[in-house]
């Protein structure tokens, strides 16, 4: 049976069918293969259109000659031809044998002649499904259709094999664990638990993607848990696996893991987000101190933030992200530094200084909160309402999300005849400071602030002390 999502690729006319035929009359076969069959089982919408045929990339090319609108040739050199037809994109790979050279970040491509072998190269079962184009036969040797009513991650050939093959799929387990919901299947686990340490030959970008696709999950929460107890987070995001520790030397608590994966799951899928919630308490382990009636942690926002930024640039995470998430672990504390109620200048300093990260900084100290003490909890949540109230009021005053001084650093240089270089720093530190304390305030103002500031600096001054 055809699930519905698939039913318009064998309609008579559509695309696939029309390629499918050009296939076949060349003495080719062309299937519908992966993501897209499961998905369509699981009645999930899929952007991605992937086939797998027997002919070359060579033949592929020449078969969709006068029929194709675009030809895309970026993934050749792995046996992958982009196809448009109209609004239609298809991806066409040759059957193949995909495996690692022993120490290789990159895989070793060699094309097999049947669609059986190339399914068993597959990671998992459940992507290991094909779709004959125009007939519609299914083709599922491995007993993906199965593991999709079980609900059940299982690779094709044994998992050490599977595992060997391309070591990043033992990552692809817990992401598919998060995305689809599905349980590892045991003996994969006990392979991951193994061969954990081959994960390293592959690079930074690929284990960043597969991460961020798990992080970016409804519910990330066991396949976080899972990389833990497997050994496999060690290999890329050893931090994790340091919080497991005990909270004091009486009560044996080991719940700062547990503490942020709670937080995380709590967390919106935005990636910047969930990495914050991820990494907001990894300096606690640095940090961590015994005194007299429990456990302290004194700037481990500080050491956090500095650990994040290392963590995510060893995984090749861009610039932004890498700022954006390092910010956001060392302000994560800032709300609960304010019990007394929030003054003006406070929150011009909050947002000023959390900029366009201000929404993911509250969220992300609101999901901070896990106690099973309801009424710290609630007085926690009170705080940040009140914070956001402030900040709307302040809004409906004047300008906070773009806090400037009334003049800029030409009128600084122009009035006081200076170059550029520290000194106008210096004054424009002073301005800003001016306006986040007290609120707007007149060029005039800022003429005269400017002016005291060079009289104390023993440097010359204009003839007219105020230009405003």
């Amino acid at each position: 049976m055809i699930p519905d999502r698939l039913r318009w690729l064998v309609e008579p006319g559509s695309s696939p069918v029309e390629l499918g035929e050009r296939f076949s009359a060349a003495g080719k076969v062309l299937y519908l293969v992966g993501g897209s069959v499961r998905d369509a089982f699981l009645d999930r919408p899929s952007p991605d259109l992937d086939f797998t045929t027997d002919a070359h990339p060579d033949e592929v090319k020449r078969l969709v000659e006068g029929w194709a609108d675009a030809v895309y040739t970026m993934g050749e050199a792995f046996g992958t031809v982009g196809v448009r037809r109209g609004d239609d994109i298809f991806e066409i790979t040759t059957f193949r044998s995909e495996v690692y050279r022993e120490e290789s970040r990159k895989p070793h491509v060699a094309y097999s002649d049947n669609i059986e072998e190339d399914l068993s190269r597959r990671d998992f079962a459940v992507n290991a499904m094909a779709l004959r184009i125009p007939d519609a036969e299914l083709v599922d040797p491995y007993g993906g259709m199965l593991d999709l009513a079980r609900a059940v991650l299982r690779t094709p050939l044994d998992p050490h094999v599977s595992f060997s093959d391309d070591p990043l799929r033992m990552l692809r387990l817990f992401r598919f664990q998060a995305t689809l919901g599905f349980i590892p299947d045991p003996a994969a686990l006990e392979a991951v638990a193994e061969m954990a340490e081959r994960l390293s030959i592959v690079s930074a970008e690929r284990i960043r993607d597969e991460f961020s696709k798990l992080l970016e999950a409804d519910d990330p929460g066991p396949a976080l848990s899972g990389l833990v107890r497997s050994g496999l987070a060690d290999v890329f995001v050893p931090e994790l696996s340091l919080l497991e520790m005990e909270m004091d030397p009486l009560h044996r608590h080991k719940d700062v893991l547990a503490h942020t994966i709670a937080v995380t799951q709590k967390a919106s899928p935005r990636l910047k987000l969930r990495l914050a919630a991820l990494l907001h308490d990894v300096g606690k382990p640095e940090t961590r101190r015994f005194v007299r009636g429990g456990v302290t942690f004194h700037h481990h926002e500080v050491v956090g933030a500095r650990m994040a930024r290392d963590r995510l640039r060893a995984l090749r995470y861009p610039k932004e992200i890498v700022d954006d998430v390092s910010q956001l672990v060392f302000l994560h504390l800032r709300p609960h530094t304010l019990k007394l109620g929030w003054t003006d200048s406070a929150v011009r300093r909050y947002v000023r200084d959390a900029g366009p990260i201000l929404e993911d900084l509250n969220e992300l100290v609101r999901c901070d909160v896990t106690t099973a003490n309801e009424k710290r909890a609630q007085t926690i949540q009170r705080r940040i309402d009140q914070l956001e109230a402030r900040i709307e009021e302040l809004r409906e005053q004047e300008e906070i999300d773009r806090l400037r001084a009334p003049i800029d650093g030409n009128d600084v240089m122009r009035f006081l005849g200076l170059a550029p270089g520290p000194k106008v720093g210096e004054i424009m530190n002073l301005l800003l400071e001016k306006r986040v304390e007290d609120g707007p305030y007149s060029e005039a103002e800022a003429y005269d602030i400017v002016l005291a500031w060079a009289r104390e600096s023993g440097l010359p001054t204009p003839d007219v002390e105020n230009p405003g």
